[in-house]
């Protein structure tokens, strides 16, 4: 305990004597470059490497953090660079989140090295060259400067890809839940009509009922005291027309 105290305060020291020296220039170079990072690469903003642990990642970002924090800094920008920083340290630091960073760089890093076998089919003299270091060729490559500027640009093509893959099924789910929720509504004003169609009917079941029986005792149904024209007759019963009188000689 008095150990890892002890270390805390020295680190602390450093800190001090480190923000001592910093000029306002450089405060303000930090802020651009955070505010210039790829958005969906949190170790971007932390300017950390993707091996590092979840310590280097607290450390990393207590020393950012003071060097853009809005109180020390004048830059018109240095309270979202301090939010930008975070954000990636919460995500970062969240397991499920830093893992599937992991994956997307993982899947950069199988496409560079398929990219290179093809390329080392080529050149003889590097393939000569990689079966006799037995892989420590290909190790070397992977921490020169070369290959991590590669990596770095692979990370942001995948992670691109997998957010509007993303952004794309979010929209397709929202879609169908507009659909799911117009269906509904479309439901319930269908049910409302019919549950107003029937109170209006049972509304109007005295009055009809009163009509057939005003129709019952008449044998007709109209209104009380209406007069009717009355009926032509003609001479033959059964035609359905008016007969003109016929002279008779």
């Amino acid at each position: 305990m008095g150990e890892a105290s002890s270390t805390t305060a020295y680190d602390d020291m450093l800190l001090k004597s480190f923000f001592a020296e910093v000029s306002e220039v450089e405060r303000d170079n930090e802020v651009t470059r955070i505010l210039s990072c790829f958005k969906l690469n949190p170790f971007e903003y932390l300017n950390l490497p993707f091996e590092a642990s979840p310590e280097d990642i607290k450390k990393q970002y207590r020393k950012l953090s003071l060097l853009v924090h809005p109180d020390k800094c004048k830059h018109p920008q240095a309270k979202e660079a301090f939010g930008a920083l975070a954000k990636a340290q919460q995500l970062l630091l969240e397991e499920q989140e830093r893992d599937y960073v992991l994956t997307q760089v993982n899947a950069a890093k199988e496409e560079l090295r398929a990219k290179r076998k093809k390329q080392l089919k080529k050149d003889t003299a590097s393939k000569i060259k990689s079966l006799v270091d037995e892989g420590k060729y290909d190790q070397q490559y992977e921490l020169s400067e070369e290959f991590q500027r590669e990596l770095k640009l692979k990370v942001r093509e995948i992670l691109t890809d997998q957010e509007w893959r993303r952004r794309k099924m979010q929209m397709r789910i929202s879609e169908e839940e507009g659909r799911l929720k117009k269906d509904e509504e479309e439901q319930k004003e269908m049910w409302k009509r019919k549950r107003e169609h029937e109170e209006q009917w049972e509304g109007t079941r005295e009055k009809r009922v009163s009509s057939w029986r005003d129709f019952m005792k008449t044998g007709k149904k109209g209104k009380k005291g209406e007069i009717r024209p009355p009926k032509l007759k003609t001479e033959d019963p059964n035609k359905s027309y008016v007969q003109r009188p016929v002279k008779r000689g």
